[in-house]
C-alpha cells in the first residue's frame, strides 16, 4: 500500500512513475564516458536516455541506505541474522561463496530482463499495473510463472 501511495505521489510531483532499471543504464553510460566519451555521444540509446544523475539515480542510492537504516532501527528480534532458510541449506549448503555467485548471476539475469522488457518490476508491476497497461500485466503473469517454475526446478528434491 505504501509503495502504491509513493507511486501516486511520485507521479504527481515529478510527472514520472516509479522505476529504477534505467538508472543502471545511465550509470553504465557515465562509466563508459570516462574512457570513451565519443562512444556515449554516438550511441543512440544514450542519446535518448542521457547518462545523468537524476531522481531515479538518487532513489537507487537511497534504497539500500533505507533498508540498512530500517534493519538497524528495528527491534532486536527483527535484525539481520546469518541464519539461512532450511530449504536453502538442505539444497545448497551454507557456502557464502555460492550464495554470492547465485545472487550475482541472478541479479545480472534480472537486470538483463528488465532492460529487454524496457522496465523493471517496479516500473511494470507498480506503475504499469496501476495504469492497466497490457504489457505490464503480461509481464506480471510471465514473472509469476517463471518464478514458480524456477523455484520448483531449483527446490524439487527438498
Amino acid at each position: 500500500m505504501l509503495l502504491g501511495l509513493l507511486n501516486i505521489i511520485t507521479f504527481y510531483v515529478s510527472n514520472y512513475y516509479l522505476s529504477v532499471s534505467t538508472t543502471f543504464s545511465r550509470a553504465a553510460g557515465m562509466l563508459v564516458s570516462i574512457v570513451a566519451p565519443e562512444h556515449v555521444a554516438a550511441n543512440a540509446y544514450w542519446q535518448k536516455v542521457q547518462p545523468t544523475v537524476d531522481w531515479q539515480f538518487m532513489l537507487v542510492i537511497g534504497i539500500p541506505i533505507g533498508a540498512y537504516l530500517a534493519a538497524r532501527l528495528s527491534q532486536p528480534a527483527l535484525r539481520f541474522t546469518a541464519k539461512l532458510p532450511d530449504m536453502w541449506v538442505s539444497r545448497f549448503g551454507t557456502s557464502n561463496a555460492q550464495r554470492w555467485v547465485v545472487g550475482i548471476i541472478g541479479g545480472i539475469l534480472v537486470g538483463f530482463g528488465a532492460r529487454l522488457a524496457d522496465g523493471c518490476t517496479s516500473g511494470h508491476a507498480l506503475s504499469g499495473g496501476a495504469q492497466l497497461a497490457a504489457s505490464s500485466w503480461v509481464f506480471l503473469v510471465a514473472m509469476m510463472l517463471s518464478g514458480t517454475i524456477s523455484a520448483r526446478l531449483i527446490f524439487r528434491r527438498v
